[in-house]
């Protein structure tokens, strides 16, 4: 009997587990449109109208930035709202970053799977800078910090240190 409810437990921790890692869905099109940028682009910077938001809380996804630890923000858990193809070069960083008249928060999954997130990196609009970016697929979720109706706000690509917030 004893067996049973440990393989149970196992099996249900298992399935929570599950479902946290599989809540981002990269294989799904992108809700706002996608850029297809190679190093050197112009204009610089990139830009997308979006609505940020979403019903899903990042704290119940598990999402952590290794650099800066756990994620917040509510966000559309499924189709990344932004997809940015990216072919890197050797001699500049990346910045990805939101302009919004609300408190918005980033999450950016890096081509190898990790994860970048900001909240208020200047005022209440946030940045994720990537150095020796790699070349790949980048998908990108804008959230708003409280459980709010889903707010406009746009959505920045640039490799130039002086844009951004």
């Amino acid at each position: 009997m004893r067996k049973y409810i440990v393989a149970s437990v196992v099996a249900g921790f298992l399935m929570c587990a599950g479902t946290a890692l599989v809540a981002q869905n990269w294989n799904a099109a992108p809700l706002y449109g996608t850029l297809n940028l190679v190093t050197g682009f112009m204009p610089d910077p990139q830009s997308l109208a979006i609505q940020a938001g979403g019903a899903d809380a990042v704290a119940n996804l598990g999402i952590y930035d290794p650099t800066g630890g756990a994620c917040r923000g509510y966000i559309n858990s499924g189709a990344p709202d932004v997809r940015v193809h990216y072919t890197s070069g050797t001699t500049y960083p990346i910045r990805f970053y939101v302009s919004s008249a609300t408190d918005t928060t980033l999450l950016v999954n890096l081509p190898d799977t990790t994860w970048r997130c900001n909240d208020d990196y200047s005022g209440l609009n946030p940045l994720v800078h990537i150095d020796g970016p790699p070349a790949g697929q980048y998908d990108i979720w804008i959230g708003t910090y409280a459980a709010i109706a889903p707010t406009p706000a746009t959505f920045f690509v640039t490799e130039l240190t002086s844009n951004g917030p």
